[in-house]
């Protein structure tokens, strides 16, 4: 984790930060809410996260880089499932009231205490290897699209289905472990438009007048979400004649990819001349974000990415973390892009959705 220090505000958030920024999209609670007494929003998101629990365990009971795991995995789950417990009793207790951002610190704070650095290190190799194996053929299939409003909607499209590889949800790391994911599928199985938030054809029109000169795009998943899904578009994007930073996790958390391994990945798919499947990568950057959560709040970013991003003039949050539970009313004095999946019953009820519906938030600068 980067020092406190060296965390500053992301440059490009509407200014005052203080009146015109909240990371929490969901409101667990209001100033009239009695203090000593929990919300039914703080009661039903803990108990989102204490069915999360078992899942975190029985990853963390098989890391093999910690010594007595399956005892400290235990450990993991008494201690974490004791402090949401006590949030029921008492909301003002470890740091509260909760929100998402404080309910994930406190499980990495733990895990990390206990030595789990990455529990999700095995699967997350797994499926970055397989993904790096169908690179070349999904870009292949959206250059081959010759029509260029289709060609971007299948690329959105490839982002919504490799954003179905996260492991945070407790449904979903149900279905990886039963059946792993068929990306090229899942494209054809997203719920049908218009999406809870739909405003691709408003993109569409504007990507066809318009070249954005510098793009940060904050990614989530590893596997088939950055891979199939980030990389593709940020393709498109460098073809486009944009420069491209992809902002991602400091340390790792959940199967996150951290900003060691996207070096990695992209190493990996870049043929001997350097390139991506035929385009030039001179103008593609990888910058550590300094975060090291599966949610962002935006006001802490690295010194690192601040200065990367001061002249970006297109922002993208990808993932339901980043991009909808955190930032989806954020706004930017550039034009912004708010991109995920709904993986949890509890936000598609908040936007009136449906259980893996879409959200494609797009607005123009803030003047």
């Amino acid at each position: 984790m980067e020092s406190e220090s060296e965390m500053v505000a992301f440059p490009l958030l509407l200014t005052p930060i203080e009146t015109n920024y909240r990371a929490c999209t969901i409101p667990y609670r209001f100033p009239s809410d009695n203090p000593k007494k929990a919300t039914p929003t703080e009661l039903q998101w803990i108990n989102l996260f204490l069915n999360s629990i078992a899942s975190f365990k029985k990853r963390a009971e098989t890391d093999s880089t910690v010594l007595d795991a399956p005892l400290r995995a235990e450990k993991f789950a008494q201690r974490y499932g004791d402090i949401l417990e006590d949030f029921k009793k008492d909301p003002e207790s470890h740091g509260g009231p909760p929100d998402g951002i404080l309910l994930c610190r406190l499980r990495e704070l733990i895990l990390r205490e206990l030595g789990f650095i990455d529990i999700f290190k095995k699967v997350k190799d797994e499926e970055n290897a397989k993904a790096i194996s169908l690179f070349k053929n999904v870009v292949q299939l959206n250059d081959a699209i010759v029509d260029e409003p289709k060609r971007l909607e299948n690329l959105v499209r490839g982002i919504f289905a490799g954003n179905i590889f996260d492991l945070g949800s407790a449904e979903l790391a149900e279905v990886f472990s039963r059946d792993g994911m068929s990306f090229l599928a899942s494209t054809q199985n997203l719920v049908p438009r218009p999406w809870v938030i739909d405003d691709l054809d408003t993109f569409k029109v504007k990507w066809s007048k318009k070249t954005w000169k510098k793009v940060v795009i904050f990614v989530d998943n590893s596997g088939a979400d950055i891979i199939l899904g980030i990389l593709p578009f940020a393709r498109e994007l460098l073809r486009c004649g944009s420069q491209v930073v992809l902002a991602a996790n400091d340390m790792p958390s959940i199967n996150d990819v951290t900003y060691t391994e996207l070096i990695e990945i992209i190493a990996k798919l870049k043929d001997e001349n350097g390139q991506l499947v035929g385009v030039d990568t001179s103008n593609l950057l990888v910058a550590n974000s300094g975060n090291d959560l599966p949610v962002i709040d935006l006001t802490r970013v690295s010194q690192e990415l601040a200065y990367l991003a001061s002249d970006a003039d297109l922002v993208i949050l990808e993932g339901m973390g980043r991009g909808i539970e955190t930032n989806l009313y954020a706004q930017f004095k550039c034009d912004s892009l708010k991109i995920g999946m709904v993986k949890h019953p509890e936000v598609a009820q908040f936007l009136g959705g449906r259980l893996y519906d879409c959200v494609f938030k797009y607005n123009e600068a803030v003047s």
